[in-house]
């Protein structure tokens, strides 16, 4: 049986994106913070660099790691959302683990080197797919993290990084042309992320599910990819309903579309930023 579309009304075409809008350095404490907007969904992430490895990480690491936090703030939601004070709970954990591993998919931690970054996502209001704009905004603001890291000698190409001697020694950090940290960051993150929520409504496919239609969506489906075409996670659900072959290569098509769209708006946000 279909979800009942009682009042379903839609305000924009089946194939048209929210609104998006990014705005960089949100917060002026963090390595890189964006505040991200996609139609009423708000999301601000912010990145810092951590002191260490994992203490689970060999003394002799020659290779990084990206952990994500995420969490609804109380006014958020139409009814307050109660904080998560003895940890997260089985859905955050579970939005969590899904936007670290979607950030590592997108990095080369060898080449990242032996830094750990933390990424806060934290949702300011939320009007359906704050998984999906939090992996998006993510990838916006750990791109500019990396890009302050290279320039700051955080992150260097493996031959170019002290030894234990060199540190001891007193080394200093070399300084990278525009060229090399360029292709430095290229190394370390060579395409853009991006994730998309696509629905089934009375069989017909939408594109950026908000609340609205996300509560009366006969299938919805999570979609996150690297820009050189290759899928991270795929998220879909039958909700009291099942679908196709045919109808999962259609929210495949719809999904590739506002991808694009988000890849052309992160380089478009961090064009010339530094």
């Amino acid at each position: 049986m279909a979800k009942d579309k009682t009042g379903f009304n839609p305000d924009r075409e089946q194939n048209e994106m929210r609104h998006v809008e990014v705005e960089l350095d949100f917060t002026p404490n963090a390595l890189a913070s964006v505040l991200y907007r996609q139609g009423d969904t708000v999301i601000l992430v912010c990145v810092t660099k951590e002191r260490s490895l994992p203490r689970w990480f060999p003394r002799d690491a020659t290779k990084g790691w990206v952990h994500a936090e995420y969490s609804l703030l109380p006014g958020s939601t139409d009814s307050r959302f109660r904080r998560e004070r003895n940890g997260a709970k089985g859905r955050t954990q579970e939005i969590e683990r899904l936007i670290a591993r979607s950030l590592r998919a997108a990095v080369d931690l060898e080449a990242l080197g032996p830094v750990a970054i933390n990424v806060d996502c934290d949702v300011l209001n939320a009007d359906g797919g704050t998984r999906c704009a939090s992996i998006t905004a993510a990838g916006i603001a750990l791109r500019l993290a990396v890009r302050r890291l290279i320039a700051s000698g955080d992150c260097l190409p493996a031959d170019l990084r002290p030894s234990d001697e060199d540190r001891r020694s007193g080394w200093t950090a070399p300084k990278l042309n525009d060229v090399e940290r360029a292709n430095h960051e290229m190394a370390v993150m060579p395409n853009e992320l991006a994730a998309i929520s696509v629905g089934l409504l009375e069989s017909n496919v939408w594109l950026d599910l908000d609340y609205h239609l996300d509560s009366r969506a006969d299938v919805d489906m999570n979609v996150i990819k690297t820009s050189d075409d290759r899928y991270v996670e795929i998220q879909a659900t039958g909700e009291e309903a099942t679908y196709n072959g045919e109808e999962l290569m259609a929210l495949l098509a719809m999904a590739d579309r506002g991808l694009e769209a988000l890849w052309d708006a992160q380089k478009v946000a961090l064009d010339g930023a530094e």
